[in-house]
C-alpha cells in the first residue's frame, strides 16, 4: 500500500497539486478548491505533531473501525465521508499560498521521524497507519478536484 513516507509517492502527490487551479470544481462535496487545500493543511499540521484537537466521542466509538475500513486494501476512500468540525473550512483566501503551504507541509515527511499519536478520531495510530492514512487522504481530496 502507498504511503506519504515513500519519496515517489511524495513528488506524485506533489505534481499534481502543482496542476490545481483555483477554477477546479468538486466532482463530489461542497469544498471549493481553496477549502480543499486549507483542509488539507490542517490535517498535515496535524499528522506532523504541529496541531492537536479534542478527541471526539464518536470517536472512541467507531474511529478503529472506520480506519481498519479505510486501510483495508488500495482502493481510494469513499466519497463524502464525515469531516471533524476543527476541519471543515468555509470562506475563502490565497490559494496559491494554500497550495505552497501543503507542498511544503508534504515535504516534510522526508524528515520526519514517524511515531505513533492519537487522532481526534481514528484514535492511537501506528507510524505505518499515518503514512498510509495520509496517502489516500490526499489521493481522495486531489481525486475529488480531478486531479
Amino acid at each position: 500500500m502507498k504511503t506519504i513516507f515513500d519519496t515517489e509517492t511524495r513528488t506524485q502527490l506533489t505534481g499534481r497539486i502543482q496542476s490545481l487551479s483555483p477554477d477546479n470544481k468538486a466532482l463530489w462535496g461542497k469544498m471549493t478548491a481553496f477549502q480543499m487545500l486549507r483542509h488539507c493543511n490542517k490535517s498535515e499540521e496535524l499528522f506532523l505533531g504541529m496541531k492537536t484537537y479534542k478527541r471526539l466521542f464518536i470517536g472512541r466509538l467507531f474511529g478503529k473501525m472506520a480506519l481498519g475500513s479505510i486501510l483495508k486494501d488500495d482502493s481510494p476512500m469513499k466519497k463524502n465521508q464525515p469531516t471533524h468540525p476543527e476541519f471543515r473550512i468555509t470562506g475563502d483566501g490565497d490559494f496559491e499560498a494554500e497550495k505552497e503551504k501543503w507542498i511544503g507541509l508534504l515535504q516534510r515527511y522526508d524528515h520526519t521521524t514517524a511515531r505513533e499519536f492519537v487522532h481526534p478520531f481514528f484514535g492511537r495510530m501506528s507510524p505505518e497507519q499515518i503514512g498510509q492514512y495520509v496517502f489516500k487522504h490526499t489521493d481522495h481530496h486531489l481525486r475529488q478536484f480531478n486531479h
